[in-house]
Formats: C-alpha cells, sequence, structure tokens
C-alpha cells in the first residue's frame, strides 16, 4: 500500500523549484539586461557570461616532499568543493630537480553552480581578507574575453584553516568568460562586483 504523505512530499520536492547560485540568479534577473544596455549589443544570446573558472595550485618543493601534494589537494578540494586532478611536469628539468611526470601541483575547472558559488564566495569573502588589499589588476585580460589573478594565500578561503593545513600556499585564478574582448569581459566582471584599481600601476597582476 503507497503511504499518502510520502507521495505527497514527493510530489512537493517535483514542484519545487531547482535551487541555484545566488550570483547566476543575478546574472540571469539583472547583469544580463544591464550588459544589452552598456554593451550596446542586440541579440541577448551573445551577451558576455561566465564559461568557466580554472583554479591552479602550484607545489614548488614536491620533488623534496610528497606530502606537500597531498596537502595542496587537500586544500584545493576545500576551498573549491571539488576533487582536483594532480598536475604532472611535462618535461624533465635537471635544474629543479624535475623529472617528467613528477607531480607539481593540482588544478581544478569549475563550471556551472560551483562555479558561481566559487566566484561569490571570491568576490565577497577572499579578497576582503586579502592583507592591505587596494583592488585587483586592470592589466590581466588576455584579449580573448578571460582574466587572471593571483592569490598569494589559500587562508584568504575561510574553508581553510591555519591549523589544519601544513603550509602557505598561492593559487592562480583563471575566469574564463564568453566575452570576445576586454571590453566585454570587464564589463561582465564589474557586474558582478570584481574590485578593480583605479589605476593599475607597474606589475599588480597578484593580489
Amino acid at each position: 500500500m503507497v503511504d499518502k504523505k510520502t507521495t505527497k512530499k514527493t510530489a512537493a520536492a517535483k514542484k519545487a523549484p531547482v535551487s541555484s547560485a545566488r550570483l547566476r540568479v543575478e546574472y540571469q534577473e539583472r547583469i544580463h539586461d544591464e550588459l544589452m544596455k552598456t554593451l550596446d549589443i542586440k541579440n541577448p544570446m551573445i551577451v558576455p557570461r561566465l564559461d568557466k573558472i580554472v583554479v591552479n595550485m602550484g607545489v614548488g618543493k614536491a620533488h623534496e616532499d610528497k606530502k606537500l601534494i597531498d596537502g595542496a589537494v587537500k586544500d584545493m578540494a576545500r576551498i573549491t568543493g571539488q576533487a582536483p586532478v594532480v598536475t604532472r611536469a611535462k618535461k624533465s628539468i635537471a635544474t629543479f630537480k624535475i623529472r617528467e611526470e613528477m607531480p607539481v601541483g593540482c588544478k581544478v575547472t569549475l563550471r556551472g553552480t560551483r562555479m558561481y558559488e566559487f566566484m561569490d564566495r571570491l568576490l565577497n569573502i577572499a579578497l576582503p581578507r586579502v592583507r592591505d588589499f587596494e583592488g585587483v589588476s586592470n592589466k590581466s585580460f588576455d584579449g580573448r574575453g578571460n582574466y587572471a589573478l593571483g592569490i598569494k594565500e589559500q587562508l584568504v578561503f575561510p574553508e581553510v584553516e591555519y591549523d589544519k593545513t601544513d603550509t602557505i600556499r598561492g593559487m592562480d585564478i583563471v575566469i574564463c568568460t564568453t566575452a570576445k574582448d576586454d571590453e566585454g569581459s570587464r564589463a561582465l566582471l564589474s557586474a558582478f562586483g570584481m574590485p578593480f584599481k583605479g589605476q593599475a600601476k607597474g606589475d599588480d597582476s597578484n593580489v
């Protein structure tokens, strides 16, 4: 015999809206239309949007202590909520005692909900916790709609606790968008709240 309460709960679950990341909702409800006006775009299908975010963490002394890779993987997983892929050296470099296929770091490629959730935490939690933060560089666009920035300490992400990590690590973050140029990419990131500097000076690609 079918439990009526269970049936009602199942029906309610099917009718309930699918949860979505806050920034994704904001893009759909506000940012998309704003960008059409700002960039003077007539076709709503070509309005710039986030495509993916690639987070890379290098481990310079992995050849001395293999446990450092394990620590980097754990930190990356905590920060992104996704299992990282271990990156390996493509060729041997005797000067740095690196052999081909030796683990040298880890990376994660985020898409969909996790991408928007990471972007939200980056903008509203991590960057404001950077010591003496004055904004991110205006010069780190690649001309093809992508933007890169460096984080010197993974501890700006609250998911990583100081007493539970083995060492301080930096990371590189590449935000890939569907924009065709720097103008579109900057407009999109600015709409999300990316804190660009008023005027970048010198080499300030890292924060």
